[in-house]
């Protein structure tokens, strides 16, 4: 029984998707599964198929938004934004982070 999964990254202070963030996808047990970066629409294409369970997606954001011209503080408010969520059936689970230097929201999308 697998689910699958998404995710969107919007870059919230820009008003744009936010292309080129470096993600990771880890299972409870730490395991690496997935590593890629957002398309040119804040997308992953890609992301395998899960058993339910616990996982984490990771974002790189300062590396974003430093690559955008940015000026943040050193070190950043925010560096890496880990979502930590449960796959708890077989349905679709859509994660989106919407982000900006100081801050971010989350929520199970569709």
């Amino acid at each position: 029984m697998m689910a699958s999964l998404s995710t969107h990254v919007l870059d919230t202070s820009h008003g744009c998707p936010a292309a080129r963030v470096a993600l990771r996808l880890i299972d409870g047990d730490g395991t690496i599964l997935f590593a890629a970066a957002t398309d040119a629409d804040g997308r992953c294409p890609g992301l395998p198929a899960v058993a339910p369970g616990r996982y984490r997606l990771e974002f790189a954001v300062a590396a974003y938004f430093i690559e955008r011209g940015v000026i943040l503080a050193d070190p950043p408010f925010l560096d890496i934004v880990i979502l930590a969520f449960g796959i708890a059936d077989q349905s679709h689970y859509h994660v989106p982070l919407l982000v900006s230097p100081y801050g971010y929201s989350t929520y199970r999308g569709s």
